[in-house]
């Protein structure tokens, strides 16, 4: 059983209000319109899905008991970032709030985001991660053709790339 499984109970106790603070700079950023469609990759519980008003959204986290305490309205499952089930180009926007330095591979799992995204995307992680210089320097590269603004916040850095 990994630590998201065995906190998914209190999960949102635990990590909600520090995760709304994150959503609120990607919502004054002006990320998601009504019209998107829009991916969160370790949605967690998925509270963030209900947080933005867009066409549809569609959340996924490697725990399913995290995924299992999701009682909104929008799609999640189970799924990895590093093999996303989804076509090219599918979602308008892509978000991953404080995920990525839990990625099994960081490169890929981004990778996958900018597959499945077009041209907007919000990603998150945590600033005492031991891994922050290296994704830092991996999201600098797999998203050079776009316009990246880094936002630090109090325990994140936020990349907001259009």
């Amino acid at each position: 059983m990994n630590y998201y499984d065995e906190i998914s109970k209190t999960y949102d106790e635990l990590h909600k209000e520090e995760q709304l603070a994150k959503i609120q700079i990607i919502f004054d950023e002006d990320l998601v319109k009504p019209q998107d469609k829009l991916l969160d990759v370790g949605c967690g519980t998925g509270f963030s899905l209900d947080c933005f008003e867009c066409k549809e959204a569609i959340g996924i986290d490697p725990s399913e008991k995290l995924i299992q305490q999701y009682k909104g309205k929008h799609q999640v499952q189970v799924a990895q970032a590093e093999q996303l089930p989804f076509k090219d180009s599918q979602f308008d926007v892509v978000l991953s709030f404080t995920a990525i330095q839990n990625f099994d591979d960081i490169q890929k799992g981004l990778q996958e985001i900018k597959r499945v995204g077009k041209t907007k995307f919000g990603l998150t992680f945590l600033k005492r991660s031991m891994k922050a210089q290296i994704i830092e320097e991996i999201i600098e590269k797999v998203f050079s053709e776009f316009n990246i603004k880094k936002i630090e916040q109090e325990k994140d850095f936020i990349f907001i790339i259009t």
